[in-house]
């Protein structure tokens, strides 16, 4: 898989302490360390099949990581600043990455260590990815105000539509569907049509910079998070795509920027479940439905906890700034989450 690979051996000799919750009896397990998948900040991670994880950061690379087995697989080298967002198309091999470099790369894990495509347009960082549920197109969202859109195969921007203010921050391809939802900095969200390139809705703006938006498994709810402060700001919100700009529920308790939040995959019998992660250095999992915070897992030292991917009906991964990748585990009901690996 090209001559970057590593094939590193699983070690517990390093064992860390991992803390629930706040309080001083809170419960502490130890945590199983794997060799580090990064040199530096991790801003981003995603899942590219149920044993393989996809992350970028700041040390420019894009690393496949085994990390149910705790062992680093592919690292893709060819960005030449921070890598900010990393996307990939379901059943394949394919992997989406963006940069501070302006640039979008594509690679293919069965393909060597070289990019198989290159999506050069923007003028300022990319902040934003998302692949058109049928695999053909590619979007991509920059703080240069402008949305594109690209055909895969060509590698040829289709459109490009600039908005006033429009920093992107994410962006997420709403299942099954031609719209697309993103994020900003200008506090707002907004919906587009792929197939005319136009905004048809923008929600009611927010007090703060919306920093992430993610969509349910059925298309019919978004989930977007807050920048704050001081416990202001610092929510996720649950919003109805089918009524746009109707909100359900605000989850309030971090207290400082919630910089991602996600659906977790439901189980049978069990309640609809979201998480987020903060900069606050905990991850929280809430009631999807009530807003009830139901567990808080505190990964002391980790610094900003910023991408979240979850894996299964019990994992979840979480990229943080100073402690590298994190395997989370939690019950299918919500209320106990623990961390048990770092990578």
């Amino acid at each position: 898989m090209g001559k970057l690979q590593s094939k590193f051996r699983r070690s517990r000799s390093e064992l860390y302490k991992a803390t629930k919750g706040d309080g001083e009896d809170a419960a502490v397990s130890q945590v199983v360390q794997y060799e580090p998948a990064h040199r530096d900040a991790v801003n981003c991670v995603t899942n590219l099949t149920s044993d393989l994880c996809v992350s970028g950061g700041g040390d420019m690379a894009v690393v496949v990581y085994d990390w149910r087995g705790g062992k680093l697989c592919q690292s893709f080298q060819g960005h030449n600043r921070e890598v900010t967002k990393v996307e990939c198309f379901p059943g394949s091999t394919w992997i989406f990455s963006a940069s501070r470099d302006k640039s979008v790369m594509m690679w293919d894990l069965n393909q060597g260590d070289e990019p198989i495509q290159e999506f050069c347009g923007h003028e300022l960082v990319v902040n934003g990815l998302a692949v058109s549920p049928d695999g053909s197109r590619l979007c991509t969202g920059s703080r240069d105000n402008s949305m594109c859109l690209w055909d895969i195969e060509s590698g040829e921007r289709v459109h490009k539509n600039t908005v006033s203010r429009n920093l992107v921050t994410h962006v997420c391809w709403v299942p099954e569907s031609s719209s697309i939802v993103q994020t900003s900095e200008d506090k707002t969200i907004r919906v587009w049509d792929s197939r005319t390139w136009q905004v048809t809705n923008t929600f009611p703006a927010k007090q703060y910079i919306q920093t992430h938006c993610d969509i349910s498994a059925n298309g019919n709810h978004l989930l977007s998070s807050s920048n704050g402060f001081g416990g202001q700001g610092c929510e996720a919100t649950l919003w109805d795509l089918r009524q746009p700009g109707c909100k359900v529920v605000e989850y309030r308790g971090h207290r400082e920027t919630t910089a991602c939040c996600v659906f977790l995959p439901s189980s049978p019998g069990g309640p609809a479940l979201v998480a987020s992660s903060s900069h606050d250095c905990s991850v929280k999992i809430w009631d999807q439905n009530t807003a009830a915070c139901l567990t808080t897992l505190a990964l002391d030292g980790s610094g900003p906890l910023v991408s979240l991917a979850p894996s299964d009906s019990s994992s979840l991964l979480c990229a943080s700034f100073n402690t590298g990748l994190h395997v989370l585990h939690h019950r299918t009901d919500g209320l106990d989450l623990k961390e048990v690996a770092r990578f």
